[in-house]
């Protein structure tokens, strides 16, 4: 069975930094691609950054660059997500995603909660 856990969220005041993981068991994504989305309130999922899990190339949603960073960790089969000079308007649930396939992620994990306070 696939599992994806992430952690690293929390409240912060806008300006600071969190660091999110997200640790995948139950099989290797270390061919594939792991991502991020977040849920603020209302219904829909952002695109936020997508790492490569073999070549390390990565991809993030235009709100988020030169701010946030992914990286990932293969052969612990993680995947990261640094945020630095939150925005109040980057508050929301984040969610890490994992697939073999490119821009399919069939799993997911349950989410951490970001809240960035001005």
């Amino acid at each position: 069975q696939v599992r994806l856990v992430e952690s690293g969220g929390g409240l912060v005041q806008s300006g600071d930094s969190l660091r999110l993981s997200c640790a995948a068991s139950g099989r290797s994504f270390s061919s594939g691609d792991m991502v991020w989305f977040r849920q603020a309130s209302g219904p829909g999922h952002e695109f936020v950054a997508a790492i490569n899990m073999g070549t390390g190339d990565t991809n993030y949603t235009d709100s988020v660059k030169g701010r946030f960073f992914i990286s990932r960790d293969s052969a612990k089969n993680m995947v990261f997500l640094q945020m630095n000079n939150l925005k109040p308007e980057d508050t929301a649930v984040y969610l890490c995603g994992a697939g073999l396939r490119p821009g399919i992620y069939a799993y997911w994990g349950q989410g951490t909660q970001v809240t960035v306070s001005s």
